[in-house]
């Protein structure tokens, strides 16, 4: 969300911005919401003065009675109870004006950043640089169930009974070896500075509108049925939730977090090919990073971030190439995201892996997360997120990157420790 004294002296910029997203249908709420808060000023000092009379008048009133002056005294009283009702009036249509203001708000976009290429979906997205070398071998590769399945590794058939499309049961090693990624990732971050965070699975509505769009929470988020509750669809509204209505002493800056959660996502819509098993699906856990810093730090920590996304792909052998977003293809509250994308040789392309996000201080104004500076003034944090590693998404690269002739899967050095050991999966004997 802008900062509504941006909008208002701004709105060319505010439209422009809103046609390089490409959407235009949002073009008039600029100067819908500017009439708003015309309004909503005068409102207010209207209110504001009639408070000053109101509390005048009404110290006037014992003096009036102390000098016997009563009929002036019941007067002032009428009067007062008169500005009163006209106050309760003006602080109604303040509030309904406020709530008006907001719900447009909400829906403008971030301004982005000058840098995103501008284009209207992902097919403009613009590749930045490639790691490691792809390789596609001279064995037929199995989609990736199929890998798991000569494994022993999944059952999608009993999980559609139990749960419905959309989940699984992973089994044995391939089980294993999922935990054995998500505490190798745990480990890779601390490593690298940041805290370990295990944080609520579940958030309240506030904390929700606050780190998301209302079309990202309509398409992701379960409700709990009751209750003032939402399952996380990812670790970092939990995480950047944390810091709701805080003040941060600004010499503690930057905070780093990693995170450990199972994540929920409704995934509307139908899927490609590509996209079955267990590629997009309702349940899966995920490490995540984000960072509360400095408005002038977040371009460093942006590349820190995807960084370290892709140096832990490449510690365990494979390739990833770094996609900057498009105009379009952004969320409303982000300033600037890259992707990070594995290869895969059974598709002999990259898929997504990870998301690398700066959203500015819009989260920040939503939620009220304010930094104290060392000259007593007060400002917006600005926050950023990214995704260390999400299987079983990524196990779909690994698996096909690890993989083979007898399907047997090769163990990277690094996952040893986590694995008991073990350099490789082997196929089960019949």
């Amino acid at each position: 969300m802008i900062d509504i004294k941006f909008l208002r002296e701004n709105p060319d910029v505010v439209k422009e911005n809103i046609k390089k997203k490409f959407q235009d249908q949002k073009l008039p709420l600029v100067d819908e919401v500017i009439e708003l808060d015309a309004e909503s000023r005068k409102t207010q000092q209207e209110a504001d003065a009639l408070r000053g009379d109101r509390n005048r008048i009404s110290k006037q009133i014992g003096a009036l009675m102390g000098q016997g002056k009563k009929e002036e005294a019941e007067e002032a009283k009428k009067q007062v109870g008169e500005f009163s009702a006209r106050l309760e009036a003006l602080e109604a249509k303040e509030a309904e004006l406020s709530e008006k203001i907001t719900k447009i708000m909400m829906t403008i976009p971030n301004i982005i950043d000058p840098s995103v290429p501008i284009g209207k979906d992902d097919s403009f997205n613009v590749e930045i640089e490639k790691f490691g070398e792809p390789v596609v071998p001279d064995f037929e590769i199995p989609y990736h169930t199929d890998i798991m399945e000569k494994l022993n590794g999944i059952d999608l058939d009993a999980a559609r009974r139990v749960a419905g499309n959309g989940f699984y049961y992973l089994m044995g090693d391939i089980a294993r070896l999922h935990s054995a990624v998500i505490s190798y990732a745990r480990d890779f971050m601390i490593n690298r500075g940041f805290t370990y965070c295990v944080p609520p699975f579940m958030i309240r509505s506030n904390v929700v509108t606050g780190v998301m769009s209302f079309a990202e929470m309509d398409a992701m988020m379960y409700k709990i049925e009751g209750e003032d509750l939402y399952l996380i669809g990812t670790s970092e509204h939990s995480m950047i939730g944390k810091y709701i209505d805080t003040i941060v002493p600004e010499e503690t800056l930057p905070h780093t977090l990693t995170s450990y959660s199972p994540c929920f996502r409704k995934e509307k819509g139908a899927h490609g090919l590509e996209e079955r098993g267990v590629y997009r699906i309702h349940q899966f856990e995920k490490q995540e990073m984000i960072v509360i810093c400095k408005p002038e730090d977040s371009p460093y920590w942006f590349d820190q971030l995807w960084k370290n996304t892709v140096d832990l792909f490449r510690s365990m052998d494979i390739p990833v190439r770094t996609l900057e977003c498009c105009s379009g293809d952004l969320a409303d509250l982000k300033v600037k995201s890259l992707d990070v994308e594995a290869w895969s040789p059974r598709q002999k392309k990259y898929f997504e892996v990870g998301s690398c996000s700066n959203l500015g201080d819009a989260q920040a104004r939503r939620l009220k997360i304010r930094v104290a500076g060392k000259d007593g003034k007060k400002y917006l944090a600005h926050t950023l997120n990214n995704t260390v590693v999400a299987p079983p998404r990524m196990l779909i690269a690994f698996l096909e990157n690890n993989l083979n002739p007898d399907g047997s899967v090769n163990i990277p050095e690094v996952l040893r420790p986590y694995m008991g050991g073990m350099t490789k999966i082997e196929v089960p004997q019949k």
